[in-house]
């Protein structure tokens, strides 16, 4: 497919008139190359017209920014008040923020959108113009691009802060209670087993983030201080030796290999650096994979690498600071097993990796923990080909830091990876969202891929004599068609919809479920205990008075003498059959019950017992759709009568009896569907748990149309 076409059908409507002019700058450069040759004024004035398309999506992105910035500290100010007053503190407040904080997150992720399309275009019309001219408008036109950046994600912070709040919704403003090893980074020996790792392609990373965060929040590597862009940044540096022997060992999946890095989050002024080591099939652990790391100033690395500092010396700095000796020998222990490998394999920085990450995961359950890595990129950190990259006492390079791209350095010394990276670990079974997701369109499964690996062989591939499986990969595009009602999607109406529900609708249907599921096993237990078989079948939460939901008509019981009776809404008797559930909406005269939260129906096996279920909200679609029903009726009436009309008023005495005949039914029809209509309208104000089809009326129809016919035909041919 073209760009062109791509984009009209990418574009989001209130929006349209932001995007790039794709179109307009695509004719420019054929008409005139079509008229004479291309010259410089048209160059100039083409120029011109790029630069004002930039400056225009610019600064449309910069001023949704600072709207979704505005909108938060809001919501922030919003919840701080409920937290603050617990008068205001009501589920319904709640709800209110949650949802404006849903918005707030769908439109974060239609700018990610809008900025990715805007910025591909760009790219695009560039490419054409010095396809067709000749000229190289693309060197020229950098400066302008990196003033004006639209190439990268700017939109963590914002999700990050969304996620926050949104857990506090979900939480009724209580904060949650992080567990001891929560955090990825404790000195906890983890293993890598239940790791799956997947790619995303750039047009999907933020929809990805943001079904993520709808059910699990954002884990804040540190909470001392606010949260800003850099706080994502994560650093490794990884050592390895001319030969490459710990990458052929990892690739080949060798007895005993070994990865080692050093990494640090946030700018390279971090003092605090982590020092890895991941082993495949331990010989110390009876042959299971384990992954280790201890923790040292960055000013020390350097001599640790060279084992002036020994181990010895740094469990001692341990025991000095007070730490538990259960821990000071597990960190002695990995230390030394690090320097060993370091001495004896000759080991040295080779290869940095730069990525942002964000991490998803609940503080009080680490079974499940997603981390998705986008902006990764690999810098070579080797003296290999005589190029001096790092000074005799520097253990990483001084010259970069985390600023992406990294546009100063040399392009044979730095690979982009063009995807974001999702990782998902889970100790247990993966919840059902999870799974959709991982089996979506949104994400392309690479088992066993390796950031190191990756980076190692396209950075030393003369070096290197086996490659990875999935290089090719890389050659095919993993972006698929979009799954039927997945995702974060918009109505008709520019609605947000998730897996194409309105999002309440969808929490009421998950919460539909689970009732009929602990009713449905509630069923099976008793009858189980009771030996018998229950004349109720229950597959539905709410089943009206007397019906079997699965014949789908009424419920025939013999031997039942009981009834009780209560008085229904406007003055109606309703008959309660035994074993019927009840729905409470408050007194007949539509008391304070029916406005509250939660309704309740009575248990069918223990006619005292009372089953809350919350009020689902009704959608104004459900009022449209009985008024789209009887204006149907009103058509057909209004088509009969125009019949009726013309026999009455052109025919002989036997068609006018027709006519008449017509007129009655006609007639009839318009009543019928009127008192159907106000009905309907009556039982949906007051959610009344009823069948609202219509079994009689169209049987009925058939059988007065049929009979006229009859009439009119025994009238004519006596």
């Amino acid at each position: 497919m073209k760009f062109g076409e791509h984009l009209q059908q990418e574009i989001f409507p209130p929006w349209r008139l932001s995007y790039i002019s794709y179109d307009v700058l695509k004719k420019m450069l054929k008409s005139r190359q079509l008229d004479h040759k291309w010259n410089g004024d048209d160059e100039d004035e083409f120029v011109k017209k790029l630069e004002n398309e930039l400056e225009k999506v610019y600064d449309f992105v910069s001023a949704k920014l600072g709207e979704v910035e505005a909108r938060i500290s809001y919501c922030e100010r919003t919840i701080q008040t409920f937290i603050n007053n617990p008068t205001w503190s009501s589920d319904q407040n709640w709800t209110i923020m949650d949802d404006a904080l849903t918005e707030v997150l769908f439109d974060v992720n239609d700018l990610a959108k809008f900025t990715r399309l805007n910025y591909i275009g760009f790219q695009k019309i560039i490419k054409k113009h010095d396809k067709w001219t000749g000229l190289q408008l693309k060197q020229d036109f950098i400066p302008q691009l990196r003033s004006k950046p639209l190439d990268k994600q700017r939109f963590d912070v914002a999700i990050v802060f969304i996620s926050a709040l949104h857990d506090l919704c979900r939480q009724r403003g209580k904060p949650r209670a992080a567990t001891a090893n929560s955090s990825n980074d404790s000195l906890t020996p983890s293993s890598d087993k239940g790791t799956v790792k997947y790619w995303i392609h750039p047009d999907n990373i933020t929809e990805v983030k943001s079904i993520i965060m709808l059910h699990l929040p954002v884990s804040i590597y540190n909470k001392e201080k606010r949260y800003e862009a850099s706080d994502s940044a994560v650093s490794n540096v990884y050592v390895d030796n001319e030969e490459f022997n710990l990458y052929t060992g990892l690739l080949q999946r060798d007895e005993g290999a070994e990865a080692i890095r050093f990494k640090w989050h946030g700018a390279t002024s971090n003092p605090d650096v982590f020092v890895e080591r991941s082993t495949h099939h331990a010989e110390w652990l009876d042959g299971k994979s384990i992954k280790d790391r201890i923790q040292m100033l960055s000013e020390d690395v350097h001599k640790f690498i060279n084992c002036t500092l020994t181990a010895d010396e740094f469990a001692n700095r341990l025991r000095s600071k007070g730490t538990d000796p259960k821990i000071v020998d597990d960190c002695k222990f990995v230390a030394s097993g690090v320097q060993q490998s370091i001495k004896n394999k000759q080991l040295q920085p080779v290869c940095r990796i730069f990525y942002n990450r964000t991490t998803f995961q609940l503080p009080d359950d680490p079974s499940v923990r997603i981390s998705i890595d986008n902006d990764l990129t690999y810098i070579r950190e080797d003296n290999f080909d005589g190029v001096v990259r790092r000074g005799p006492t520097d253990w990483r390079r001084p010259d970069v830091g985390i600023d992406y791209p990294f546009s100063y350095l040399d392009e044979s010394e730095v690979l982009r990876f063009p995807y974001a990276v999702l990782e998902t670990k889970t100790k247990k079974k993966a919840p059902s969202w999870l799974a959709k997701l991982l089996e979506s369109h949104l994400v392309h499964e690479v088992p066993r891929f390796s950031k190191y690996l990756h980076g190692a062989s396209y950075l030393f591939r003369d070096r290197i004599p086996l490659l990875p499986w999935w290089l090719s990969e890389m050659e095919i595009d993993i972006r698929k068609p979009r799954s039927t009602n997945f995702g974060l999607t918009r109505s008709q109406s520019f609605k947000p919809l998730i897996d194409g529900q309105y999002r309440r609708a969808m929490e009421a249907e998950e919460m539909r479920m689970e009732m009929v599921n602990e009713t449905t096993l509630g069923r099976r237990s008793i009858d189980t205990l009771s030996g018998g078989s229950s004349p109720h079948r229950m597959q539905s939460t709410l089943v009206v008075k007397g019906d079997d939901p699965l014949n789908y008509g009424p419920l025939r019981q013999k031997n039942i003498k009981r009834k009780d009776k209560e008085s229904g809404a406007l003055g109606e008797e309703i008959v309660f059959n035994n074993g019927d559930i009840r729905l409470d909406m408050g007194d007949s005269s539509g008391g304070k019950k029916m406005f509250e939260d939660t309704m309740y129906i009575k248990d069918p096996n223990d006619p005292n017992n009372k089953i809350p279920v919350k009020k689902v909200k009704v959608e104004p679609k459900v009022f449209f759709s009985n008024e789209r029903t009887f204006i149907a009726w009103l058509q057909f009436c209004a088509l009969l009568l125009s019949v009726a009309l013309n026999l009455l008023n052109f025919g002989d005495n036997v068609s006018r009896i027709a006519g008449a005949i017509f007129i009655g039914i006609s007639a009839g029809i318009a009543i019928y569907a009127l008192y159907q209509f106000e009905r309907r309208a009556w039982m949906i104000n007051r959610r009344i748990v009823g069948r609202y089809d219509d079994l009689w009326g169209p049987a009925v129809l058939c059988f007065l149309l049929v009979g006229a016919l009859i009439v009119n035909f025994y009238l004519r041919f006596r």
